[in-house]
């Protein structure tokens, strides 16, 4: 954790990478496209704690089918700015047995996160998996997961903002900001 004066430090030399503006419209077109796929099959709504928080609250209501929510918090960055291990806090609390899954996260990065959620929700007998990411990050390298609805493309460098955090602070902007090279 940071204390004010250097999150506010932070964000007078971070860049802007996309507008409130465009977050608002990206997420108004995910909610389209996820209507468009899973508006018949109930699915049940899995957000990734805490990361994925403020983009599944503007999310889940322009999806308008029924549905089921739950959360799973799992971490491979902590407060670090390098992802490490997975560890697991909360796994899915409701049945996903036979269930269609949606889950929602903030940020594709190198997805190994996203890649862990998937096999252990199958490996728990889901039906069928999706996921949907606000922000995809253009990192350059392959990655053993590729989200089915994806929002933002943002550069290979630390981003902050719509709840993405740097060293605990920031999740609460509207907008998506990097840190300078």
């Amino acid at each position: 954790m940071i204390n004010a004066s250097q999150a506010e430090q932070i964000l007078e030399t971070a860049e802007l990478i996309h507008s409130e503006q465009k977050v608002v419209q990206t997420v108004h077109r995910l909610a389209a496209e996820i209507t468009r796929e899973l508006s018949q099959q109930q699915p049940l709504v899995l957000c990734v704690m805490r990361g994925a928080v403020i983009f599944t609250g503007q999310l889940l209501p322009q999806l308008r089918f029924p549905l089921d929510f739950d959360f799973v918090h799992l971490t491979r960055y902590g407060d670090a700015l390098k992802g490490g291990e997975i560890c697991w806090h909360v796994e899915p609390r409701e049945c996903i047995k036979n269930r269609v899954i949606l889950v929602l996260d903030d940020i594709l990065d190198e997805g190994v996160t996203l890649a862990a959620i998937r096999d252990k929700v199958l490996e728990n007998g889901a039906k069928a998996f999706y996921s949907a990411v606000l922000a995809e990050k253009q990192t350059g390298r392959p990655k053993p997961f590729q989200a089915d609805f994806t929002g933002l493309t943002v550069p290979d460098r630390y981003v902050f903002g719509f709840g993405m955090d740097i060293h605990g602070a920031w999740r609460n902007l509207p907008a998506i900001y990097a840190v300078k090279d």
